[in-house]
């Protein structure tokens, strides 16, 4: 590792302020590319930073080779990170030792990556070089070089998304890791073009239908054998094509957990039936079944609120809360119709007591039934979770907020109960997504001076807590989700499911990509849902841009966001069954966890948009 730290002796003796030139005689070289980009900045800003480069003691290779630029992302005081080296590349070592000048270029021409950084007070570059040293030791404690060579892999994707918007970080992840992707997808998908703008994030493109009918397993299949080079995986992180994916990788013998596995998985009814608290829930197979159970003697116990929803469904779709009878008979007849009409047919109906209680999203990443990682986050309150909410209250997510408020004890009871979940459905490996609520919890949601947040309960705690499992999701969480989970904690679940795809051979790059950093997470962070609150076609051109023009001072404090809903486009209003919302924000704050939250009250408070 070397520092330059560019301030010129007359700057420290508070002379003239041009920076000092590092002159430097190296051949053509991304390093050296680097560092004259770097100096140019340094001389353009007439303000002294810091410029480090990374090298290797030992030889071997990145097991990714933008790790760098990965696992110092949102970091303070860093303005720039590069990495020198191309995915499945040897990495060369250097040697501790005395450099003299005249072997200057020739060692720069070893490093790996480097980074230029700011240096907040004048002649405070050993502090700057301090600061940096501790975000190393965070951020890099992790065996992030394999001594042997790591092969080229190549999978087979289906379904590749709405946008770019939502799937860049999942690409870049496979093609920093050494693998790449042949996606399969229905004719006419952004990324068919061999000569479009996103072209280069995948090998080749196999149009083909993905529609989930009866035939889709085997047109995945038939895909996969046409291709003209062997194909090492295949996967998808689309829910309802998750069992006849793995359908497929077991027809060709491909890495998979069981088909039957996502079968359970996907069927919310079947998901609660493995439960030990089953008991409490009735599954319908059809609307039909509802009259019988209402006469029987189960029929008349029942104990309202209950929650209603489909067997099948995602992003909360068709959930209801109701009251009584009446309300039970008109929830049950909507879920069971929400897919009544799909290519895959599903009318069963989930009927479930409605649980008190926080709300999390729990991510976990399970290899030969151990956990190697997770993470806990904060799912706060929604539409449906307020008193006396009617059955028209959906229960669409309005923020998340990580890492959790929850007390280490709560945190442990949810990893052991849901690990068990999970095992029970027949998995024993893969990235999971699972929501749950934590029973008679420690902790409540209070309104303080118009800031809603998680704080301890004054009274005792009278019974057990127990977990109480919603929903089994055997996928990396949603693309915005994940973000925010790479950004707070440096733990990339896309890079870790295609790792999971290739099969065992990639065990040890799994675990190295596991660790988060080691000095916790880099800050609170809030994932804020903008909902549609009425009806009409979008009038504002970019909702979100214009916010950031009318408070500029917000955009350091946002490092991902995306208005989904534009000019031009229709909102269905808060009736819509499709739940999608206008924008989503990913607020942080390194200060505190009320901070956070405050700033995104402040967005939710100044989001306008005009309709037409």
């Amino acid at each position: 590792m070397a520092i330059w730290p560019a301030e010129s002796n007359a700057l420290k003796n508070g002379g003239d302020r041009t920076p000092s030139t590092l002159k430097l005689d190296l051949p053509s070289c991304p390093c050296s590319l680097f560092l004259s980009n770097c100096m140019k900045t340094i001389a353009e800003a007439r303000n002294p930073k810091l410029i480090r480069l990374v090298f290797s003691c030992v030889r071997g290779y990145l097991v990714r080779n933008d790790f760098l630029l990965q696992r110092l992302e949102c970091c303070a005081g860093v303005e720039r990170v590069e990495t020198f080296i191309a995915p499945r590349n040897a990495v060369p070592h250097v040697a501790f030792r005395h450099v003299d000048p005249g072997q200057l270029n020739e060692v720069l021409s070893y490093a790996i990556g480097g980074l230029l950084g700011q240096i907040l007070e004048v002649g405070d570059w050993k502090a700057a070089s301090f600061r940096l040293n501790g975000e190393f030791k965070s951020r890099f404690s992790f065996p992030w070089l394999h001594i042997d060579p790591i092969p080229h892999r190549r999978i087979a994707w289906v379904q590749g998304r709405e946008n770019i918007g939502v799937s860049r970080r999942a690409y870049e992840a496979a093609r920093a890791l050494g693998v790449s992707i042949v996606m399969i997808e229905n004719p006419g998908h952004w990324l068919e073009a061999d000569h479009g703008p996103y072209a280069h994030l995948r090998e080749a493109f196999i149009p083909v239908s993905i529609e989930v009918d009866g035939g889709f397993t085997q047109r995945i299949v038939d895909a996969v054998r046409s291709y003209k080079y062997p194909v090492d995986g295949l996967m998808t992180i689309s829910d309802v094509r998750l069992p006849g994916v793995a359908k497929a990788c077991e027809i060709l013998d491909l890495p998979t957990s069981p088909c039957t596995a996502y079968q359970n998985a996907g069927d919310k009814a079947k998901t609660r039936m493995l439960e030990d608290d089953a008991s409490e829930s009735l599954t319908l197979s059809s609307a039909a079944e509802l009259s019988s159970l209402l006469g029987s003697e189960r029929g008349q116990q029942l104990v309202f609120p209950l929650v209603v929803k489909p067997s099948l469904g995602w992003n909360s779709d068709c959930v209801s809360k109701v009251s009584d009878q009446k309300e039970l008979v008109e929830a049950v007849r909507r879920a069971s119709e929400r897919h009544a009409d799909a290519a895959s047919p599903s009318v069963g109906v989930v009927i479930e007591p409605y649980v008190e209680g926080p709300e999390v999203d729990a991510n976990i990443v399970l290899l030969d039934g151990q956990m190697v990682c997770f993470d806990i986050e904060d799912d706060f309150p929604t539409k449906g979770d307020a008193p006396g909410a009617g059955m028209e209250a959906n229960f669409q997510e309005t923020q998340v907020v990580l890492p959790s408020n929850l007390p280490p004890d709560e945190i442990h009871l949810l990893c052991e109960s849901l690990r068990s979940s999970i095992l029970r459905q027949g998995f024993t490996t893969g990235v999971f997504h699972c929501e749950a609520r934590v029973r008679r919890s420690s902790m409540h949601y209070t309104d303080r001076h118009g800031i809603l947040d998680m704080e301890k309960k004054k009274e005792g705690q009278a019974k057990e807590r127990s977990i109480y499992l919603h929903e089994i999701n055997a996928r990396p969480p949603g693309y915005l989700e994940s973000v925010a989970v790479m950004l707070t904690h440096g733990v990339d679940y896309y890079a870790l499911r295609i790792l999971l795809c290739l099969g065992s051979n990639e065990h040890h790059r799994i675990h190295a990509l596991s660790r988060p950093f080691r000095a916790g997470p880099q800050f609170h962070l809030c994932i804020l849902i903008i909902p549609q609150t009425r009806a009409g076609v979008m009038k504002t051109e970019d909702a979100g841009a214009d916010l950031f023009r009318c408070h500029p001072e917000l955009r350091q404090h946002v490092p991902d966001y995306d208005t989904y809903l534009k000019g031009g486009e229709i909102l269905e209003g808060p009736s819509s069954r499709s739940l999608w919302w206008i924008a989503n924000f990913s607020v942080t704050s390194r200060i505190s966890r009320l901070e956070c939250l405050q700033r995104a009250q402040f967005i939710r408070d100044n989001f306008i948009y005009e309709l037409e």
